[in-house]
C-alpha cells in the first residue's frame, strides 16, 4: 500500500506539472520566439530603471519568468546597438527613487555618454531622489543625460552617502553566545559586528576610505557632465534637500515637469513622427547578424555574479531570485573558450563579493588554462570584485574596474558561533560524542574553540591568506611584501586599486572589450560570443524536477496519451535539444561592507 501511494503521488505530481507547469514554460518560450512588434521607423526608447536591476542576466531562464527585471549587461548591450541603429532617435530614462549600486550607475553612465556622442539624445526623468545609502549615484546617472527632469513637488535628497552597521557583541554577552572567529587581518571587518560593540579604528578607516572615494567619484562625474566645478556642485547638493523647483533654480536639474511632458519634449526633438517604444521590446528584437565583423574572430564573454561556491548549478529552486557563481560551471566555460578555435580572447565579467577559496582557485585554474592556450583574459568588474571575486581575477591578463567598484579585500575570515552556553541558560544542554582526532568536534556549536582547536584553525586561515597573497603577487607582478602591505583584508575602490597596481584600467565593460581586442591583436570590430554558464528553459525544468531527459520524455508521452496536446510540443523540444547536443577561503561568505 505504501509503495502504491508513493507511486500515485508521483503520477499525480507529474500530471500537475505537465498540465500547469509545462504549459507555463511553453507559453514563455513561445512568447520569446514570437518576438515583439516590429520597431517603428523612428523610435524613442523608454528605459525604466525603477525595476529590479542586477549586473547580469540569470543563467537559469526560469528565474525571470513572471516578473520584469533588468540587468546592466543586457541594457548596455542594447544601448550599444542603439548607437548605430538608425531607427533609434533617443532614450528616455526613468530614474529610481532610491540609490543605485555604484558599479551599475558607472556602467550605465558610460553607455548614456556614448549614446550622446553618437547623436542620440538622452533625457532622464525623476519622481524624486529620496534618502538612501547611495542616492548620489542616482543623481550622478541623471546628470549624465542631455536633460534631467523632475516631477513637480518631488524632492532631491542626495546630500551624501551613509551606511549603518549592527554590532551584536553586547547582546551576545548578555545571552551567552560566543562568536569564535579568526580574521586575516584587521581590515577584514565582515565579522566585526559579532566581535565588537563599535567600529575598530581599522574598520572605521576602511569604511571612510571607500565611502569617500565613491562619493567623490559621483560628485566629480556629475560635475563634469553638468559642466560645473565639483566643489560648487558638492556644496549645492549638501545644502539640500530641495523641492524640484528649488533644485531647478539652483542648477541641479534642467526641467520640472511630468513624465508625459518629458516624453513629448523628447519625441519632438526626435522628429519625423517618432514613437515611444518600451526598452524591453527593443532588447527582445532579433539582432541582425553582421557577418563582416565575424571574420576578425570572436571575444568570448564569461559572466560570474554572486557568492562563489563549489559545484554546479543544480537548479534546486529555479524560480528563486539571486545569483551564485558555481566553480564547476564557470571553470568549464573557460576550458570551452580555450578550445574554441574562433575565440581569440576572453572578457570575464565579475560581480562578486567573495566566497569559497577552493571554488575561487578552481575558477582561477580555468583562467590560467585560457591564457596558456594563447587567449588573453581581461576582467571587467561590476560593483564588486572583492575577496574571492578578486582571487579569480588576480592572474588575468588585464583587469578593468569601475571607479567605484569595491575590490581587493585580500583577506580571509572564518569561525563559528558557540551556542551551548546560551542554550544552557534555558535548560537546553548540548552533549557531544566523537571518535577520531581531537579536532573532529572543533566546529561543534556546543563550546568555543579549545586552545589546540584555535591553533589548528588559525593555521588553516594563515595558509589560505598566504595562498591569496601569492596569487596576487604573481598576477599583479608585485612582491609578496608589497601585497601584504596593501592587503590585510582592506577594501579599495577601483580608482584606489588602480593607483595601487591592483587593477590596470578604470572603465566599463566595453573598455575591457577594447583591451581584449588589443591584446589579441584583432583588427576591426570582433564578435562577442557569450559563453556564460546557462540552461535552456527545458533543461532548467529538468533540473528543477530532478528527473532525466528520458523520464521527461516518458512523462510527456503519458500526458500526451491522456489527451494533453501541449505535451506534444514538449516532446518536440526534447527531440530538438537532443539533436543540438549530438551536433554540436573560506573567504567572504557574506557581502562585504
Amino acid at each position: 500500500m505504501k509503495h502504491f501511494l508513493i507511486t500515485m503521488a508521483g503520477v499525480f505530481a507529474g500530471l500537475v506539472i505537465f498540465r500547469i507547469g509545462i504549459p507555463f514554460v511553453l507559453v514563455a518560450m513561445a512568447a520569446g520566439a514570437a518576438g515583439p512588434a516590429p520597431l517603428p521607423a523612428h523610435a524613442v526608447l523608454q528605459l525604466d530603471l525603477r525595476e529590479t536591476i542586477t549586473d547580469q542576466d540569470p543563467g537559469n531562464p526560469l528565474v525571470s519568468l513572471g516578473r520584469r527585471s533588468l540587468s546592466v549587461m543586457s541594457v548596455i548591450e542594447a544601448l550599444k546597438r542603439a548607437e548605430t541603429d538608425g531607427r533609434v532617435r533617443g532614450v528616455l530614462v526613468r530614474l529610481p527613487e532610491g540609490g543605485m549600486e555604484p558599479g551599475a550607475a558607472d556602467e550605465l553612465r558610460l553607455a548614456f555618454l556614448r549614446l550622446r556622442v553618437a547623436g542620440k539624445p538622452v533625457f532622464a526623468h525623476s519622481q524624486g531622489v529620496y534618502p538612501s545609502a547611495m542616492a548620489p549615484m542616482t543623481y550622478m546617472l541623471g546628470a549624465s543625460a542631455d536633460e534631467l527632469w523632475m516631477q513637480p513637488g518631488a524632492t532631491l535628497q542626495a546630500t551624501g552617502i551613509s551606511t549603518e552597521d549592527v554590532f551584536l557583541k553586547r547582546f551576545f554577552d548578555k545571552y551567552g553566545v560566543v562568536a569564535d572567529f579568526e580574521q586575516r587581518y584587521e581590515y577584514k571587518n565582515a565579522v566585526n559586528g559579532y566581535l565588537q560593540d563599535d567600529y575598530t579604528a581599522a574598520h572605521k578607516e576602511s569604511q571612510l576610505s571607500w565611502m569617500t572615494s565613491v562619493y567623490e567619484s559621483a560628485i566629480n562625474s556629475a560635475a563634469r557632465d553638468r559642466k560645473q566645478a565639483p566643489a560648487v556642485l558638492r556644496a549645492n547638493l549638501e545644502a539640500g534637500p530641495y523641492a524640484a523647483e528649488q533644485a531647478r533654480a539652483n542648477g541641479l536639474i534642467d526641467k520640472v515637469g511630468q513624465v508625459r511632458e518629458a516624453e513629448q519634449a523628447l519625441l519632438k526633438r526626435a522628429g519625423d513622427n517618432a514613437e515611444m517604444v518600451d526598452f524591453g521590446d527593443y532588447q527582445r528584437a532579433r539582432k541582425e547578424r553582421d557577418h563582416a565583423t565575424r571574420s576578425v574572430g570572436s571575444i568570448a564573454v564569461i559572466e560570474a555574479e554572486g557568492p562563489i561556491v563549489t559545484g554546479r548549478d543544480g537548479g534546486a529552486n529555479p524560480f528563486q531570485g539571486g545569483s551564485t557563481v558555481y566553480s564547476d560551471d564557470v571553470s568549464e566555460a573557460f576550458y570551452d573558450a580555450a578550445k574554441a578555435k574562433d575565440v581569440k580572447a576572453i572578457v570575464f565579467r565579475v560581480n562578486s563579493p567573495g566566497g569559497s577559496d577552493t571554488a575561487s582557485e578552481q575558477i582561477l585554474a580555468g583562467v590560467r588554462a585560457a591564457k596558456a592556450a594563447g587567449k588573453p583574459v581581461v576582467v571587467s568588474m561590476g560593483t564588486y570584485g572583492a575577496s574571492g571575486g578578486y582571487w579569480i581575477a588576480s592572474e588575468a591578463s588585464s583587469i578593468v574596474a569601475e571607479p567605484t567598484t569595491l575590490t581587493g579585500s585580500i583577506g580571509v575570515f572564518g569561525g563559528k558561533f558557540a551556542l551551548g552556553p546560551a542554550l544552557a541558560r534555558y535548560g537546553v544542554d548540548l552533549r557531544e560524542t566523537q571518535v577520531g582526532g581531537a579536532y573532529a568536534d572543533a566546529f561543534s556549536m556546543g563550546k568555543p574553540f579549545t586552545t589546540d582547536d584555535r591553533a589548528a584553525f588559525a593555521g588553516w586561515m594563515d595558509r589560505i591568506y598566504d595562498n591569496f597573497v601569492a596569487r596576487v603577487a604573481v598576477g599583479r607582478k608585485l612582491s609578496p611584501e608589497r601585497v601584504r602591505e596593501i592587503a590585510k583584508g582592506r577594501v579599495w575602490t577601483g580608482a584606489q586599486a588602480h593607483e595601487l597596481g591592483l587593477v590596470d584600467h578604470v572603465g566599463g565593460f566595453y573598455e575591457a572589450v577594447e583591451q581584449a581586442r588589443v591584446l589579441a591583436k584583432l583588427e576591426g570590430v570582433p564578435h562577442l560570443k557569450r559563453m556564460s554558464p546557462s540552461a535552456s528553459p527545458l533543461e532548467a525544468l529538468q533540473q528543477a524536477l530532478g528527473v532525466s531527459a528520458t523520464s521527461m520524455r516518458t512523462l510527456a508521452a503519458a500526458a500526451w496519451v491522456m489527451g494533453d496536446p501541449k505535451a506534444q510540443a514538449v516532446m518536440d523540444e526534447l527531440a530538438s535539444a537532443r539533436m543540438r547536443s549530438q551536433g554540436a577561503l573560506v573567504l567572504a561568505p557574506m557581502p562585504i561592507r
